[in-house]
């Protein structure tokens, strides 16, 4: 049993020890992918880092349910939409059907909830509504906003310095804004119906629609209903958005939202940012044609520590596919000398097992359990291996790829 499993908590800023609320059993939610776009590469690092924190929580013994949602009701969509002359929800409905399609190419566990922010309107006025009677929130020119001022601790997780908070009020109408920077004021949680809207819902509280930051927690809300034992998403989300979900949450319940935060950094390119004004986005179409399998894109994806910026480079690209084939290679063999004789060695299968559990415990190090078990099969010698032990090592290795899903 892994008992010193630890995650670096964006909430402490530390490495912590793993608990759950529930022993033995996780809560997860995650930041799905805004679908007003095709998701690229970077989009799916994040979530695969997600499908490893998940497989490796089962695989270490633990009843895990995930939940992930699609944003596919704001101000992006509107305006992808409006360019390409369709409805947002055909837009975002072609690009969650490519989503699914490519999750399951890149075997991604689907997880247990599937939530769209379109489908839990209701859920979001009920927590405006909420907001509004504590006196959270209020209305202005048709709109409601969140006054952070009212909530003790706001900014906690990213670690904002509120006595820098400026006294004089301004409000923040858009539902997202550019660039790794604070909206130091209140922040919309409706959107008011205005001449010419094409997305609104008619609720209690009028024709509109609420706001990416008030849809995650109604999402949540809806799927769990107690402190999640972990919530994620990518980095970028650490400025304002993770903040802002976080303090609408705890502002109507009266116990945390999560145990853990957990955020992935980023994915470049060649050193630079994926933009489409740069022409350097990379989809996983685009390494298919390239030549790169399914196994090696993944590989590829989860193989940098979570935490880190990772640098898409073609070089950089083939040599990880390089040393997967050459692990497969390795595994290859020792099948072969494996046989069809069904007994294992426990010695060597502990071996394999203790090198995985070590660095995956350290908040999933992919990158040195692999190098590990990699350095574990070249230091084999084939021609004194036992079929009983290569049986063994084919068996662990098996349970391990549960995990990674590049192996076999």
């Amino acid at each position: 049993m892994h008992t010193l499993i630890r995650f670096y908590n964006t909430l402490g800023k530390n490495l912590q020890t793993f608990q759950p609320v529930r022993k033995r059993v996780v809560t997860i939610f995650t930041c799905g992918p805004s679908v007003y776009q095709k998701s690229h590469i970077g989009n799916f690092r994040t979530f695969l880092f997600e499908d490893i924190l998940s497989r490796y929580l089962a695989y270490a013994g633990f009843k895990v349910t995930r939940g992930m949602n699609f944003t596919d009701m704001e101000d992006k969509a509107i305006i992808e939409a409006a360019k390409k002359k369709i409805t947002v929800q055909r837009l975002t409905e072609n690009n969650i059907k490519e989503f699914l399609r490519t999750i399951k190419r890149l075997r991604m566990q689907f997880p247990d909830y599937l939530p769209r922010a379109s489908e839990h309107v209701d859920a979001a006025v009920a927590l405006i509504q909420k907001l509004i009677e504590r006196g959270i929130a209020y209305w202005h020119n048709g709109n409601v906003y969140y006054n952070p001022l009212t909530f003790p601790g706001f900014g906690k997780l990213y670690g904002l310095d509120m006595s820098r908070w400026p006294l004089q009020r301004k409000r923040f109408h858009k539902d997202t804004y550019p660039g790794l920077q604070w909206n130091k004021g209140d922040f919309i949680l409706w959107h008011g119906y205005k001449n010419g809207d094409t997305c609104y819902r008619d609720t209690e509280i009028g024709r509109g629609r609420p706001s990416w930051n008030i849809q995650d927690p109604a999402m949540v809300s809806h799927c769990f209903h107690e402190t999640l034992s972990i919530y994620c998403g990518g980095i970028d989300n650490l400025y304002r958005h993770h903040d802002y979900t976080k303090a609408i949450l705890e502002s109507v319940r009266p116990y945390p939202m999560a145990k853990f935060w957990l955020h992935c950094n980023h994915l470049y390119v060649n050193g630079e940012k994926m933009s489409k004004s740069k022409g350097n986005v990379i989809h996983v179409d685009t390494l298919i044609k390239k030549g790169f399998s399914m196994d090696e894109i993944r590989f590829f994806l989860i193989y940098g520590h979570y935490r880190q910026k990772q640098n898409y480079t073609e070089r950089m690209m083939n040599l990880t596919a390089i040393k997967l084939r050459i692990f497969k290679e390795l595994v290859k063999n020792i099948k072969t000398k494996a046989g069809h004789n069904w007994d294992s060695a426990d010695r060597v299968q502990g071996m394999f097992r203790r090198t995985f559990a070590e660095h995956m415990d350290n908040d999933l190090h992919v990158q040195d359990a692999f190098d590990g078990l990699l350095q574990l099969l070249s230091d084999i010698k084939l021609h004194s291996l036992t079929p009983a032990t290569a049986k063994g090592i084919i068996k662990t290795l098996r349970e391990i790829d549960k995990v990674l899903q590049v192996i076999f």
